[in-house]
């Protein structure tokens, strides 16, 4: 199995849920990583959760961390390396892929687990 180095991002991180037709709101953008999704049924933006006002439907409690890439778009397993373990230690995961990586997201109280569940199966953390 592949072995993947996964990289802490620092704060504590919201995934909220806007109108479909909502425009991108300003408080989505800045320090951190952004990630910006619409679809025909919902805006979806991930960032710092001390952005995201309190009226904004989301859920602000997620950990995140970096794949160290790039990858290349023709390589395989990377994700499945690193959710296997997570899956068979129960954590739900939130994952962003960007054209050079990938971003996991854990709930912030499965930070450890998720941390140790990766560890034993071979991966990097740091």
């Amino acid at each position: 199995m592949r072995r993947i180095t996964l990289l802490p991002l620092f704060g504590t991180y919201a995934v909220a849920r806007l109108d479909p037709l909502a425009p991108i709101p300003g408080w989505a953008d800045g320090p951190g990583f952004v990630s910006i999704s619409r679809t025909a049924d919902e805006l979806s933006v991930v960032c710092l959760a001390e952005r995201v006002p309190g009226d904004v439907r989301a859920d602000r409690a997620w950990s995140c961390f970096k794949f160290q890439g790039p990858f290349a778009f023709d390589e395989t397993g990377i994700a499945a390396a690193v959710l296997q373990p997570l899956a068979a230690g129960g954590i739900g995961i939130f994952l962003v892929s960007t054209f050079d990586t990938d971003y996991l997201l854990v709930q912030a109280a499965d930070r450890e687990r998720a941390i140790a569940a990766l560890s034993a199966a071979g991966h990097r953390i740091g």
